[in-house]
């Protein structure tokens, strides 16, 4: 098999993936959410709300299941649907009084649990890391955009 330079690096970014999404869930989890409804409170917090389509953009849950999570939250009355007045078919999801307290409490909680993992980095590893990390997410889009234009 012919060498690929890039492999070592994508293995490298598979395992800090997979090892962040690990200390993460454990927190999470310690907390009485699934990962998917923290993202979700997560991506909500600080907002008025956004519409569905949008929520499934800003987090990482794929549209299949954001309508189940986003069901379960509501019956945790931690969100609330409300239709939107321009668009009959378009829903706007918004934290509720509850939610928003629960926001409050976990969210600076789950930064300060990623920060013990963080703390071994320089501020300039992290500004690097982040370069890095936006430039492979632009090469990956601008394939993604030529591989959709290609016959």
């Amino acid at each position: 098999m012919p060498q690929v330079p890039f492999l070592p690096a994508l293995r490298e970014l598979a395992g800090a993936y997979q090892a962040f999404e690990a200390y993460s869930a454990a927190h999470i989890r310690a907390i009485g959410l699934t990962p998917s409804q923290f993202d979700i409170i997560a991506t909500l917090g600080n907002t008025p709300g956004m519409p569905l389509k949008e929520l499934g953009e800003k987090s990482l849950i794929t549209k299949g299941t954001l309508t189940g999570v986003v069901d379960r939250l509501t019956g945790k009355k931690l969100v609330r649907r409300i239709a939107s007045p321009s668009d009959g078919r378009s829903q706007t999801v918004q934290l509720t009084g509850k939610g928003e307290e629960l926001f409050a409490r976990i969210f600076p909680d789950h930064l300060e649990h990623l920060q013990r993992a963080f703390v071994e980095l320089t501020p300039e590893e992290l500004a690097a890391m982040e370069n890095t990390l936006r430039r492979l997410r632009a090469a990956f889009a601008t394939a993604h955009a030529q591989m959709k234009e290609a016959p």
